[in-house]
């Protein structure tokens, strides 16, 4: 990260912070597989129009995890990170960053995903943060947006 000060210094920045709630009709466990199930998150994952033909996820704590979106153009978009913490079915904490052409890993960001049941379902709330500026936090929101549309439909 470019920044000097930690990042729980930082940790409460709004203007770089993204917190999405959204409620689905299976219950947390079914949620929480979603996200670690290969077979299952490739048919959610990314916008709409994309694809992921390579998925990759070692889960356990500390292990590495590796998707490629493909967009509507056929451009590759790699994606890249860590889990640092597995709680299943109620939280799931992983780094994201894009990988740049030369292989190098853009800005790390980290994403907390937690699974509360409700009747009926699952209150799903992803808090990722902190990015390198406010239109960068935009551009995730549409596509997390667009991603949980198509995950919410796993489920109707």
């Amino acid at each position: 990260m470019a920044d000097s000060a930690p990042m729980a210094a930082m940790a409460d920045d709004p203007a770089r912070t993204l917190v999405i709630e959204r409620v689905f009709k299976a219950s947390p466990e079914r949620v929480f597989r979603a996200w670690t199930d290969p077979a299952i998150l490739v048919t959610w994952w990314g916008p709409v129009g994309f694809t992921t033909p390579e998925c990759g996820l070692d889960l356990r704590p500390g292990g590495a995890w590796r998707t490629v979106l493909r967009a509507p153009d056929g451009s590759p978009h790699p994606v890249s990170g860590v889990y640092r913490e597995i709680l299943p079915p109620q939280r799931l904490v992983i780094t994201w960053a894009f990988e740049e052409a030369d292989g190098s890993r853009g800005p790390e960001t980290e994403v907390a995903v937690t699974f509360a049941p409700i009747p009926d379902g699952t209150r799903m709330r992803l808090v990722q943060r902190l990015f390198q500026s406010p239109a960068a936090r935009n551009r995730h929101e549409d596509g997390w947006t667009q991603s949980f549309g198509k995950l919410a439909g796993l489920f109707a």
